[in-house]
């Protein structure tokens, strides 16, 4: 299993709030806190399948529905 190396560079023009602000936002667009918190515990290859594809449900199911091929019920 390669472990994957990221370098993240944030160049401090003005003030230290924007920096800080541009920070998380690369690390977010690279995904270092998802990274982390999957390397937290083990999940097996199934779990990681079956996850993927319960999100791509999800989208899908949600693309429909702002598509309006799916009805959604109204309680």
């Amino acid at each position: 299993m390669s472990k994957k190396k990221t370098n993240l560079e944030v160049n401090v023009f003005g003030p230290a709030d924007r920096a800080l602000r541009r920070l998380k936002k690369l690390c977010e667009r690279e995904g270092v806190v998802r990274d982390m918190k999957r390397r937290v515990y083990f999940e097996p290859n199934t779990q990681k399948r079956r996850k993927r594809l319960v999100r791509a449900i999800k989208q899908n199911m949600t693309r429909m529905i702002a598509q309006g091929l799916i009805a959604v019920p109204k309680n």
